[in-house]
């Protein structure tokens, strides 16, 4: 029998069931305390089948940390991301975010990308993201940010032509990237 391992880095209370849940502090369902500024990650090599790093990476310096996340990956595994996007008014509200992200931030990870220049950083085979836009109180602004979310995710260039344009003027909310090892 097959048992799909899993890891969420950087819990904090968003613990899961039958998930390692790690995180920099103690706290009620944290399996594993470690500093994700400080690598490698107290893992074997291949050892898990999807990693998940909701709202983390914009408070670390992620480059060494996406690459650890590499090992630790299994063949065919996944790490999945949640970071704000740039337009997000999360970005400027919270001091701690150090980094801002936007749809072709991950691609920098990906082999055989034009914009991975640094051929050891290219470890993942495959890229899938979302533009994610935030809902509103309003009724009709909650239906322009489902038409626009919509039609931005159809493809890679009308992401590209949304974070260019006056498109920009209806901020996202988040990016979701998976990367596939």
């Amino acid at each position: 029998m097959f048992i799909e391992m899993k890891l969420n880095i950087g819990c904090g209370k968003d613990i899961r069931k039958r998930w390692i849940n790690l995180d920099f502090a103690e706290g009620e369902g944290v399996d594993v305390v470690h500093d994700i500024n400080k690598l490698p990650l107290p893992f074997e090599d291949k050892t898990f089948d999807i990693v998940l790093c909701k709202d983390v990476l914009e408070h670390v310096n992620y480059f060494p940390l996406v690459n650890d996340i590499h090992r630790i990956l299994n063949k065919g595994g996944k790490l999945i991301i949640k970071v704000p996007h740039f337009t997000s008014k999360s970005n400027y509200a919270d001091p701690t975010h150090i980094n801002f992200f936007s749809s072709r931030t991950f691609y920098y990870f990906v082999n055989q990308d034009k914009f991975a220049y640094d051929r050891a950083a290219s470890q993942y085979s495959k890229i899938k993201i979302k533009i994610r836009f935030e809902g509103f109180d309003i009724f009709i602004f909650r239906i322009i940010n489902k038409k626009l979310e919509n039609w931005v995710n159809k493809s890679e260039r009308r992401q590209r032509f949304y974070e260019r344009s006056f498109l920009r003027i209806f901020p996202a909310f988040c990016i979701e990237v998976i990367l596939r090892k």
